[in-house]
């Protein structure tokens, strides 16, 4: 049972979402008024819990692929996961903390220097952003090759409707500050971008609505591209796709879908809290 005081805007949430509300109905919320340590911890046992997911998904490849954090006390600095470790096998005690030029701040591995050079110009261009998700997943790298934006054909894909971005130029391995800064600037005000020849990128206002973004993205290019090799998939259209958009697509949604997700890793991997 939740006693804390409820903002309307999550209440408005619940009620779109489920049926009629009891009085003291038991359900997750994102927590509120935290100490600076206790949502550093928060933050970091997402961050693990999406690289655990992640993993699970098939999204690594290789040593490509980095979600990170930003820290609360220190805003120009993330945790991100160390450099060719497996998703699978990532623990808090594992996380390491760079600023944005890759300067290691806490752990012993280093940085992959695409991760700072992609995620500290995102951050920094995007302070409302605590959270960016970028892997190398095959439906997402599959659909980026063709250098268009997501269309909403489905339901989930309205999420991304007029809010992603398309970045076109695909210079290889991002390892200088100058490409960071065209793909932040390729993302703009938006939750996702399209990296032509490379893949997916998200963005979110927690951890948890980033990686939620990323799997969704992920998700809706395989149902895209499966409708395309069947023919020509008809497009929802913009009043309903705004409309759908507005019901799922916000940082509290995003946030709620993970759930679901959460509390599965969790329960099958509660050494990642080590």
């Amino acid at each position: 049972m939740t006693t804390a005081p409820i903002a309307p805007e999550v209440l408005d949430l619940i009620r779109s979402a489920v049926g009629p509300i009891p009085d003291d109905f038991d359900l997750p919320l994102p927590p509120m008024n935290l100490t600076v340590s206790e949502e550093r911890e928060r933050r970091k046992r997402e961050l693990v819990a999406a690289f655990r997911i992640f993993g699970k998904f098939g999204f690594s490849e290789g040593v490509a692929g980095h979600i990170t954090a930003r820290d609360p006390e220190f805003p120009d600095t993330f945790w991100v996961n160390p450099f060719a470790m497996s998703f699978n096998q990532i623990k808090v005690s594992d996380l390491i903390r760079v600023d944005h030029d890759g300067n290691l701040l806490d752990g012993r591995r280093p940085v992959n220097r695409a991760a700072f050079c992609i995620h500290a110009e995102v951050h920094r261009a995007r302070p409302d952003a605590v959270a960016a998700a970028h892997a190398h997943s095959l439906n997402g790298k599959a659909f980026a090759g063709f250098g268009i934006p997501l269309p909403a054909i489905t339901q989930d894909a309205c999420a991304f409707y007029e809010d992603q971005g398309l970045y076109t130029d695909f210079r290889g391995i991002v390892s200088d500050k100058e490409e960071g800064q065209r793909i932040a600037a390729a993302i703009g005000s938006n939750k996702a971008v399209i990296l032509k020849n490379h893949g997916l990128l998200t963005v979110g206002q927690s951890v948890a609505a980033a990686a939620w973004w990323f799997i969704t993205m992920e998700r809706s290019c395989e149902a895209q591209l499966l409708a395309m090799a069947a023919g020509t998939p008809d497009e929802i259209d913009h009043e309903t796709a705004t409309m759908v958009r507005g019901q799922l697509g916000g940082e509290l949604a995003g946030w709620f879908q993970f759930r679901p997700l959460w509390d599965q890793i969790v329960a099958q991997s509660p050494e990642m809290f080590d």
